[in-house]
């Protein structure tokens, strides 16, 4: 059984810990809610990104277009999107694992890895890692983003690409956080029901209908890789933050019962030595 002095080394060292646990949680709080506002703000652009993008492609169905090519699916990639840290719950395992899933599927896939902990995942494993985005930071922008939607772009235009999905964890709240997988390339828009007047509309396009498509897909990649790490980012610290409120909490309760452990040797050591006492005072007389 640990002694008095262990036991009050275990408490100084679990609350030291929870010190830390409690500013992870302020930092993660504070976070959270920047990364929720730009998800809030960035969700009516793509909704109206996709509404445009179903409209056109609904009134220019033939219309042809790289993005739009549909090949034999023998290069598959996957953009898996993760944190570059830790100590988020099971965050980073579950967009792993979703992807780990979707990949059996195609056991040659390639990776486009956004975050250390997708990378290190996956290059311990030997998958094949065709490019990898990390460190991007708290604040990402839409240069960022453009920048890995350009190299999506590039490769699948020049054929390197067949089909490319996306997988992200969705952020629904802050204690939900739901992995999801979007098919990214080749670019499907969404169909206009039929019943629909308002979305099938003959349209005039200026200067031409391929021009216009021409400049819709790229901003819809690109807009999906963007919308995908807000998403990620957002449901990262809010996981953190659940993280360690219940790191916390437990420390807390470890705390306690070490506590009540400590008091009760004592009480122990307290009464054996009454014990001895009374003892020794009764042999004198």
């Amino acid at each position: 059984m640990a002694n008095i002095r262990d036991l009050r080394r275990r408490i100084k060292s679990i609350k030291n810990t929870q010190q830390i646990t409690k500013a992870m949680k302020a930092v993660s709080a504070a976070k959270m809610r920047r990364a929720q506002d730009a998800v809030v703000a960035a969700r009516p652009y793509a909704k109206r990104l996709m509404d445009v993008l179903g409209r056109v492609g609904s009134a220019t169905r033939g219309v042809k277009h790289p993005l739009l090519e549909v090949r034999e699916p023998k290069n598959v990639v996957y953009v898996v999107i993760t944190a570059d840290r830790g100590l988020c719950g099971g965050f980073n395992s579950n967009v792993i694992r979703k992807a780990a899933l979707e990949m059996k599927n195609h056991p040659d896939a390639g990776l486009v890895c956004i975050g250390r902990k997708a990378r290190d995942f996956f290059r311990k494993r030997g998958y094949n890692i065709v490019q990898q985005y990390v460190g991007l930071g708290e604040n990402v922008n839409a240069a960022q983003a453009r920048e890995i939607g350009e190299f999506i772009i590039q490769k699948y235009s020049s054929g390197e690409f067949d089909a490319v999905y996306v997988v992200y964890s969705e952020f629904v709240n802050v204690m939900v956080q739901k992995p999801v997988m979007v098919k990214l390339l080749p670019a499907e828009p969404p169909q206009a029901e039929a019943g629909d007047a308002n979305k099938l509309v003959d349209y005039i396009y200026e200067p031409s209908a391929e021009e216009v498509m021409g400049a819709l897909l790229p901003k819809y990649v690109i807009n999906t890789v963007f919308q995908g790490i807000l998403e990620s980012k957002a449901g990262e610290h809010s996981a953190r933050m659940s993280a360690m409120d219940n790191a916390t909490k437990n420390a807390s309760d470890m705390i306690s019962k070490l506590t009540l452990t400590m008091n009760r040797i004592r009480q122990d050591a307290i009464t054996k030595e009454i014990s001895e006492i009374v003892g020794g005072a009764a042999a004198l007389e």
